[in-house]
């Protein structure tokens, strides 16, 4: 054989090993790879990137980055901008947020090179979501911690007047009602909202007298939505369930989640002032955890007023106090769960309550 046939034929072999060895290290990898090309089709996804956004890669090859993997335009031009970045700098990195097919949101950081050979763009991404739940629980739960503190001491102030005022009207009670019962009954109504509002920042202060022990949490819903029924009826909205009857006990106090139901299922009903639909779901989840979804159909809310739900004072509604998602936050972080919203404007709402069947240290106060 010729010096130089053989040359080419070592040159051959090691041109497979090394393709052989880049495959390998492309499919093994941790992080989600994807090759796409100028066109935004991609090429290839390795197994962690299949894995990650849980579509085969058989459905994934051949389309656009951003289909199937988001269906509101809002996503895709996220996802336009970090390639449109790529192409004028040639490299850069973001967090993207895509829809699995169950329509929840998942964060992504990606990094992507252009041109890494020939007209193929590299991009590397990691799944951050389970990261940007817990940054978003520790945020809501350091929050509700110190206004439980305060909201503890002006419950308490307001209480022993409030039980002073009270006591004094029912004194008065006949001669008001024979002069002006328009005025008692403001009076008595006022007095009412005001105990309730009390007793709100007694709950954000911690949650007493409870009793955690395995329930039926489709018993719970059921219930809920049995009281609120007719609240529903005048506002023209429908409840439309769909309920997971295999769902396991879980590890909880009813009357609590039952207050998280009620706040979050009633704030459905007010923003739909014209009627329509509230979908409410079960189901179970990985790592021994439940889901409940409460979903309506009202203008949505931006994404600027969904980061700051929960938080002291703030509200979406007129003349509302914020207190009831403040009080529904307090409870499920008690229950060692969670509470996410997604929303569109324009097209609605849900609220994701995630419990675990079983607490880290089991509850029971008496």
């Amino acid at each position: 054989m010729e010096k130089k046939e053989l040359k080419d034929t070592l040159h051959l072999g090691n041109s497979e090993d090394s393709e052989q060895k880049y495959r390998r290290i492309f499919e093994c990898s941790m992080d989600g790879l994807l090759l796409w090309d100028n066109d935004h089709r991609i090429i290839d996804v390795n197994r962690a990137g299949e894995k990650m956004i849980g579509i085969p890669k058989e459905r994934l090859i051949g389309h656009r980055v951003y289909e199937p993997h988001t269906i509101l335009e809002k996503r895709k031009q996220e996802i336009l901008k970090h390639i449109d970045q790529v192409l004028e700098k040639g490299q850069t990195c973001s967090t993207v947020i895509f829809k699995d097919e169950e329509g929840n949101s998942r964060y992504f950081d990606c990094s992507s090179q252009l041109d890494i050979l020939g007209g193929i763009n590299f991009t590397i991404f990691k799944d951050i979501s389970e990261k940007i739940e817990i940054e978003e629980q520790l945020r809501k739960s350091a929050t509700l911690n110190v206004i439980g503190e305060l909201a503890a001491g002006i419950a308490h102030e307001i209480r022993n007047p409030m039980t002073a005022l009270k006591g004094f009207i029912q004194l008065l009670e006949e001669i008001i009602t024979k002069e002006h019962p328009m005025y008692y009954q403001v009076i008595t109504s006022e007095l009412t909202r005001i105990d309730s509002i009390i007793n709100e920042f007694l709950i954000l202060a911690k949650p007493h007298a409870t009793r955690f022990q395995e329930n039926d949490l489709n018993k719970i819903m059921k219930e809920t939505v049995d009281l609120l029924s007719a609240q529903a009826v005048l506002h023209n909205v429908q409840f439309v369930t769909d309920i997971d009857s295999k769902l396991p006990l879980v590890f909880c106090e009813p009357n609590q989640l039952k207050k998280v139901f009620i706040n979050i299922i009633k704030n459905a009903i007010e923003v739909m002032p014209l009627g329509g639909n509230i979908t409410i779901t079960t189901k179970m989840l990985e790592g021994k955890r439940v889901q409940v979804s409460i979903q309506d159909e009202g203008a949505g809310i931006s994404s600027e007023k969904i980061k700051k739900l929960g938080d002291p004072f703030f509200t979406t509604k007129a003349g509302g106090t914020g207190l009831g998602l403040m009080v529904s936050y307090r409870i499920v972080n008690d229950h060692q769960g969670s509470i996410t919203i997604e929303s569109e404007e324009g097209r609605g709402t849900t609220f994701f309550i995630r419990l675990p069947l079983d607490l880290n240290e089991k509850k029971e106060t008496l």
